[in-house]
């Protein structure tokens, strides 16, 4: 069972952004081997999805997300920095993620459009939420991206 928390940035204990940091780095920098500036701007007027779950009677983060509001990066909403951390795969994390990460930002900001920037290997993946490819295939940090919209 995954505990979901929305947090506006100024919400997030010093610990659990500690936390998401840490994993974003962990999944995207190193596992995925990019070097690229993780820390945008963008996380201190975004909210953030954060899932966590107990393991061995130790709480750990297992699902993150955030959402950025229409209108600043792009004129839809955004989804983005979407991950699973390597102890959560394989479990369903990543779907249930996506499932709350669109139920909290069509809350947050309703009768707005959810754009993503995302591998293209995960094309389907995404489109099971809904979302439609509205790019062709670009390279980003190395890695193939389409952008979808819902």
């Amino acid at each position: 069972m995954i505990e979901w928390q929305w947090r506006d940035f100024d919400g997030i204990p010093g610990r659990h952004l500690y936390e998401l940091l840490r994993q974003r780095q962990d999944v995207f920098v190193l596992e995925q081997q990019c070097l690229y500036p993780d820390l945008d701007g963008y996380d201190q007027g975004a909210h953030h999805l954060l899932g966590w779950r107990e393991i061995g009677g130790k709480r750990e983060l297992a699902a993150y997300l955030r959402c950025i509001a229409p209108g600043v990066k792009f004129p839809e909403m955004s989804l983005g920095r979407v991950l699973t951390t390597a102890a959560a795969r394989g479990i369903g994390a990543g779907r249930l993620l996506v499932a709350e990460g669109v139920r909290q930002a069509e809350l947050q900001h309703p009768g707005h459009r959810i754009r993503i920037g995302a591998q293209a290997h995960l094309e389907q993946f995404y489109a099971g939420f809904g979302f439609r490819t509205i790019s062709a295939p670009y390279d980003e940090d190395g890695i193939a991206h389409i952008d979808m919209l819902r």
